[in-house]
């Protein structure tokens, strides 16, 4: 397990220098049937899905994030969904760069916005969260917060997908480190458009994805953050973040 999250986590560090050579357009040059495009649309969703990245605890009404992260998701290369939708040529990682804004307001409540695109294709993405915390944490006790999130895909004009999403999760600080856990469920929507829709008789497809993630955030200077994060949703998907936060 350690040596699968390292290989992911070094996945996704590299992505910045990579993904530009990588990506390419979603665009369907052949038809899929309706069992494929149920899995491509579970797939694509748990991939295009809200990221945690982040500990329980809120950041308070004077506390604001903002950083870039990148996600790798380990694909199913060998599909015949995912190569239709890379002419195929499917990568065995998609590579998700994003930035991300997380603003505390009162009562434990934080709000987040994040945007994506990625170079060298049509894939570009949008979201929000809202994120309510049930137990602050202290020295004694770990926090505990609730989260919703939804996901819309842009710029594939051959796919609409869009996601929503809650979960609960769990952390606690020790010094400059912050463990957390968590887990909880996706519900993807997916509609086929354009060539696709042309090449194949498709219905609307709504599916539910569980998810479980854990994380560690390490804080070595005041203000400066990096999170390394594994999830399981479909696939195994691996995440870093770097950001700046005020408390």
């Amino acid at each position: 397990m350690k040596k699968s999250l390292l290989r992911g986590v070094v996945a996704a560090a590299l992505t910045l220098a990579v993904s530009p050579a990588m990506a390419s357009d979603i665009h369907f040059t052949t038809g899929i049937g309706q069992g494929e495009f149920k899995s491509l649309s579970k797939e694509a969703g748990a991939a295009l899905g809200y990221r945690n990245l982040a500990p329980a605890a809120p950041l308070g009404i004077t506390g604001f994030d903002i950083g870039a992260e990148v996600s790798a998701i380990d694909i199913n290369k060998n599909s015949t969904y995912w190569n239709a939708a890379f002419g195929s040529d499917a990568p065995s990682y998609l590579y998700i760069p994003k930035l991300r804004a997380r603003k505390g307001l009162p009562f434990g409540i934080d709000v987040g916005a994040m945007y994506s695109y990625v170079p060298n294709s049509n894939i570009k993405l949008y979201g929000a969260e809202l994120s309510k915390s049930i137990i602050d944490g202290n020295v004694a006790l770990p926090a505990v917060g609730v989260r919703a999130t939804y996901t819309k895909l842009a710029g594939v004009t051959d796919l609409a997908l869009q996601t929503y999403g809650i979960d609960a999760s769990v952390s606690k600080g020790i010094l400059f480190l912050t463990p957390y856990a968590g887990a909880g469920m996706m519900w993807v929507s997916s509609e086929a458009k354009g060539n696709l829709k042309t090449l194949s008789s498709l219905s609307k497809e709504t599916s539910t994805v569980p998810r479980v993630f854990g994380g560690l955030r390490i804080s070595p200077l005041p203000l400066i953050g990096v999170t390394l994060e594994a999830e399981y949703a479909e696939r195994p998907i691996y995440s870093l973040r770097a950001a700046i936060s005020f408390f």
